[in-house]
């Protein structure tokens, strides 16, 4: 099947976790679609192979913890400096552990949460001042259908994904008088190496509850980032888009 075709020329698109997995996908579609993009990522090496594999004057990258405030501070001031940020994705995050909630290590559950949901909120908060002086900006808000549904044994990947579910329609409604778009999609188990992170029981459980009877295929999922992303959605904010397959009920 044919790829629908975005016009993102002169816009500029900034993807956190953007060197692996759904992010590196979302940014070679935006490249192609004539975007300039920026991945924020906190895997040097992994960066690297990115920005050589790609290989377009485009692309430019930036080593960022979106979970720490400052330096996504830091990184928007000096996009700024020269260029407005009219695209976010925020595609950041891990699972953590597989446990249960009782046995789930204090530390590791503050990490998960900071990066799920702190990460999403810093990087809303650093960049939709700018957004806000050129009344123009399009919010991606990568949530998982964990969020809506809780998944047993990942108790913090499921708190931190429904709080970016919250914030998206808090802030969608927040800009909603302005051509600033917010919204977050929640996808089921996707063929990325957040799979890897979970035990093969977890992975199976996860794909039994999926009507489809498969892993979500990552360029289903940035077809839809794309169409979230661009100046075609003019009137959707604050919204869930679900794609599961089937899996989630509301």
């Amino acid at each position: 099947m044919d790829k629908i075709s975005y016009n993102f020329k002169n816009r500029t698109a900034v993807i956190t976790g953007g060197a692996q997995g759904f992010g590196l996908d979302i940014a070679k579609r935006f490249l192609n679609s004539g975007a300039k993009v920026i991945i924020w990522d906190i895997d040097p090496k992994m960066v690297e192979k990115s920005l050589k594999d790609l290989n377009n004057t485009n692309l430019s990258s930036n080593i960022v913890d979106v979970s720490n405030y400052q330096e996504v501070e830091s990184s928007v001031k000096e996009i700024t400096k020269n260029s407005n940020i009219d695209i976010l994705i925020n595609n950041a995050g891990i699972t953590g552990p597989t446990a249960t909630l009782w046995e789930y290590e204090i530390e590791m559950w503050k990490k998960v949460v900071d990066i799920n949901l702190m990460g999403t909120f810093n990087c809303c908060r650093a960049i939709v001042p700018n957004m806000i002086k050129n009344n123009y900006g399009r919010i991606v808000n990568v949530a998982s259908v964990a969020g809506k549904d809780g998944n047993a044994n990942a108790s913090a990947y499921s708190v931190g994904k429904a709080g970016a579910i919250g914030l998206t329609k808090s802030l969608g409604k927040e800009l909603a008088d302005k051509n600033i778009a917010v919204n977050a999609i929640t996808p089921a188990g996707a063929k990325t190496r957040i799979l890897d992170q979970m035990t093969k029981e977890h992975v199976q459980r996860m794909l039994s509850k999926v009507p489809r009877g498969r892993f979500l295929e990552v360029e289903e999922f940035t077809s839809l980032v794309c169409w979230l992303s661009s100046e075609e959605n003019t009137f959707s904010t604050a919204a869930v888009f679900d794609i599961s397959g089937g899996r989630s009920t509301y």
